[in-house]
């Protein structure tokens, strides 16, 4: 069984204690956390970045031998960066799916848990289904943004540890598809997100969901806004 830490994550222990697939073997502060990875072996463990007289950072970067899970309302892309550079294998920004955290903590134990496209389903269904979405956000089909944002949501479906090299990898797979810059399809997508959130069709994002993701005042970055909509698809396994 899989031996789970979380820090600054109670509000889903019980979860992941009764889902019978992990071993909760602490939850608690910072701290404790130290005294507890100094003495043991832990396979993964979910983290918030912010906490009680402890860094976040630091306490992932220290701990490189520890497969770390962050799981925050922080949503910079700042902050999603440095976490991954420290050594996080992913980051989740809250609330989120307790079925996707359960996912990332078994891809992150090398289980070959990935939920896989049925073959059986036509590459232009996925393409549908982007589509309708884009179309219920306020993304116009005309700009360039449209078609690199819809091949990342695909690529990241694909191949979901894509999006924890956003630069590295998925901006430059996009842009050689399309024959171009990965800096000009990082600012294409850019454009894409900010006519959707410009247009104020906010309320039909979050009813993607279910649960209120975003305000006006909220823009997602490019990475998440790419990673909501791919693990949305990767959940709903119905393509």
């Amino acid at each position: 069984m899989i031996r789970v830490g979380l820090i600054e994550q109670s509000e889903i222990a019980k979860q992941i204690a009764d889902s019978g697939k992990f071993e909760v073997v602490f939850s608690c502060s910072g701290r404790e956390a130290r005294q507890y990875l100094d003495q043991n072996n832990v396979d993964v463990v979910v983290t918030d970045l912010v906490m009680t007289g402890e860094d976040g950072f630091a306490l992932i970067e220290q701990y490189s031998n520890v497969r770390f899970i962050v799981a925050s309302e922080l949503k910079s892309e700042v902050f999603i960066l440095r976490a991954l550079e420290c050594g996080a294998r992913y980051y989740l920004v809250k609330p989120m799916e307790y079925l996707l955290l359960e996912q990332r903590i078994m891809q992150a134990c090398g289980n070959n848990t990935k939920i896989v496209r049925q073959k059986s389903v036509s590459e232009k269904t996925l393409d549908e289904r982007i589509s309708n979405i884009f179309v219920s956000v306020g993304i116009p089909a005309h700009i360039k943004g449209y078609q690199f944002l819809r091949e990342g949501i695909k690529l990241a479906v694909d191949n979901p540890p894509i999006i924890n090299s956003i630069t590295k990898s998925l901006y430059p797979s996009i842009a050689r598809k399309f024959q171009t810059t990965p800096s000009k399809v990082e600012r294409a997508i850019r454009h894409a997100i900010e006519v959707a959130w410009n247009r104020g069709k906010i309320e039909n994002i979050n009813a993607l969901f279910g649960v209120k993701v975003y305000s006006s005042q909220e823009k997602p970055t490019n990475g998440e806004f790419i990673a909501l909509l791919a693990d949305k698809m990767l959940l709903e396994c119905s393509f």
